[in-house]
């Protein structure tokens, strides 16, 4: 089984005179008043074909998204009461569906930082919101020797500590019927993780990660604290926490659970 990925993004506006444009990377079509971006991303499941080698052709995808799915968008934009983006994408799914072979699942990146998805083995949306916080931290052992923590950790076993910009992304399951709305996940993430978290030293001023049994404070274990913080004011508010990926650098991250 092969699993395909097409990335399909354009502008969405019901009152653009122009359906017109050849920038895929940009974004079809060619920008004309004030339109919105978007990006949906379509994955295919399936086995490619033995002699083309291809599991279904990307221009078959773009096309069909354009046809299907695009429409859809830029019909609720233009409706006096729209619905909500997390209840439209189970019909953005069906679209896709019906015009592609092997469509197993979309996800709707509204912006940068907001992704909704939605497959086929599931009734429910997953909402994948990311946040950022600042903090300081040491990764030290205490039941380990100075040099032993040294030859660990290296650098990040400096005394006064060391920072970076943490950014986070709960992974959340929401009924479309009773979506969570995006401002309660941001208030909740701000409560249990920036507010605590941010602009603070972990191993200093924080409960989990101080003192002589807090935890050491690597980005496997901040991940693991975030969705515990997160757990149970997520499930409170009607909805379920799948997942938090937490990222140290562009180049390190540490989803729990996985």
């Amino acid at each position: 089984m092969h699993l395909l990925t097409r990335i399909v993004r354009f502008l969405a506006d019901p009152h653009a005179a122009c359906v017109h444009g050849t920038n895929g990377f940009g974004g079809k079509p060619a920008w004309s008043g004030m339109p919105r971006y978007f990006e949906i991303e379509v994955r295919c499941a399936g086995e490619p074909d033995a002699k083309t080698g291809y599991l279904i052709n990307i221009k078959q995808i773009d096309e069909a998204v354009h046809r299907a799915v695009v429409p859809r968008v830029v019909e609720a934009i233009g409706q006096d009461d729209p619905p909500g983006p997390t209840a439209l994408v189970g019909s953005l799914l069906d679209a896709a569906r019906e015009a592609v072979p092997g469509v197993c699942s979309i996800a709707w990146r509204l912006t940068p930082a907001l992704v909704l998805e939605r497959d086929m083995e599931s009734d429910t949306v997953l909402v994948r919101q990311r946040f950022e916080f600042s903090a300081a931290h040491r990764l030290h052992v205490p039941s380990l020797s100075d040099d032993e923590n040294r030859r660990l950790f290296g650098k990040c076993n400096n005394p006064a500590g060391h920072g970076h910009n943490y950014r986070v992304e709960p992974a959340i399951a929401v009924d479309p019927a009773r979506p969570l709305p995006f401002d309660t996940i941001e208030r909740i993430v701000q409560q249990q993780i920036i507010e605590p978290f941010d602009h603070k030293h972990l191993n200093e001023q924080t409960d989990e990660f101080g003192g002589e049994v807090g935890l050491n404070p690597s980005v496997e274990n901040i991940a693991m604290v975030c969705f515990r913080r997160l757990e149970k004011p997520v499930r409170e508010a009607g909805a379920a926490l799948r997942s938090v990926t937490v990222w140290e650098t562009d180049r390190t991250s540490s989803t729990y659970p996985a």
